[in-house]
């Protein structure tokens, strides 16, 4: 078992800096994350009216979810669809390369008899 390397990063977000651990090599992305946060924030702190940050980011946390939501609803059907066509694949090609057999039997192989 390895031992995941961490690294210590801050991020920002609506004049709030936040200190954790991440992989190494999750740095760019939690920036990332964090800039996206910013910026939704923002966005709706211009269009909606709020107590304080604490209502923005509420928000956005409840749109992120949501469409994490979705799109792992829309994985799952698509895992399920997938296994389902493969599934038919496979009872196809069973049918072409073992026609009349119900099930798949390994087959010996017949040597040649010697005719001396």
């Amino acid at each position: 078992m390895t031992v995941m390397e961490t690294i210590a990063a801050s991020v920002t977000i609506m004049g709030r800096t936040y200190k954790l651990r991440v992989a190494a090599g999750d740095e760019e992305a939690l920036r990332k994350a964090a800039e996206s946060i910013e910026n939704q924030a923002r966005s709706y702190g211009n269009m909606y009216a709020y107590n304080d940050h604490q209502d923005l980011l509420a928000m956005v946390a409840l749109t992120q979810i949501t469409q994490l939501t979705k799109i792992q609803s829309s994985l799952r059907y698509k895992d399920t669809d997938l296994a389902q066509r493969l599934q038919s694949i496979d009872s196809v090609l069973d049918g072409i390369l073992h026609p009349g057999l119900g099930t798949i039997e390994p087959e010996t192989e017949q040597l040649p008899q010697n005719s001396l």
